[in-house]
């Protein structure tokens, strides 16, 4: 049988979603973008854009999950 995940295992699945949905926000306002044959300065614009977004996303995520699972209520972490 599989134990229960340490919590550093956790934080590192963690991490990785967070990348994940971070990459995946930030490249699409580029691939989007490049229908209408941008110059470089403005797929720059829209990677710039993405990142924003992506990092805004990730943090509404982990504050929104944190309510759900309790997060707060662990003891060693922080809010």
């Amino acid at each position: 049988m599989v134990g229960p995940m340490s919590d550093a295992e956790r934080d590192a699945g963690n991490r990785r979603i967070k990348l994940g949905f971070l990459l995946l926000v930030a490249v699409s306002p580029p691939l989007i973008a490049l229908q209408w044959s941008p110059t470089p300065l403005e797929l720059l614009a829209a990677l710039g854009v993405g990142l924003l977004l992506g990092l805004l996303f990730v943090w509404y995520l982990g504050r929104l999950a944190g309510e759900f699972t309790g997060g707060s209520r662990r003891p060693g972490r922080r809010r």
